[in-house]
């Protein structure tokens, strides 16, 4: 077994949507970044890629370019899993926060979650989502941005499993 940890955060900006573990959430704001900036997605895979001692989203996908400007969360999370598959690791369980004082996004996390589950190749009871505010402090409180923390287990796969 091996287990990692990711942090993402991203600043709420106008004109953009915000995207959540592959959701569009209603919000006057949305998330600035290269790609579609979905923190949650960002940091589970980091967890996951940290998991597998495989380095950081920063390093298998630069920020530089335009080969991933825009880039779909969920597509990218697809390629982190492969790369998890070509070494024999599995997951074993997800456990996500996403840190915002607004909007609410409780009613979205099952959806997050089954989300996530298809693109692991898991079910979704192994992936937990969470949503906490920081009560008004820090830039999450001030609406600022919106930040994400997550753990991630892996297994061992066994070589044509």
């Amino acid at each position: 077994m091996r287990v990692g940890i990711g942090f993402d955060v991203h600043r709420l900006v106008q004109g953009r949507s915000l995207v959540l573990g592959g959701v569009e959430i209603p919000y006057h704001l949305g998330l600035e970044g290269h790609s579609d900036a979905d923190v949650l997605v960002h940091a589970v895979m980091d967890a996951l890629l940290g998991a597998a001692g495989a380095g950081d989203i920063g390093r298998h996908f630069p920020d530089t370019g335009s080969r991933y400007r825009g880039a779909s969360s969920l597509w990218l999370l697809r390629q982190v899993v492969a790369l998890l598959d070509a070494r024999y690791w599995a997951v074993s369980s997800v456990d996500a926060v996403i840190i915002a004082q607004a909007p609410k996004v409780a009613p979205y996390t099952e959806q997050m979650r089954q989300n996530l589950a298809r693109e692991m190749h898991v079910a979704p009871e192994v992936v937990s989502i969470k949503a906490t505010t920081t009560e008004g402090l820090g830039f999450t409180g001030r609406g600022e941005g919106i930040a994400a923390q997550a753990v991630a287990c892996l297994y061992r796969a066994e070589p044509g499993a």
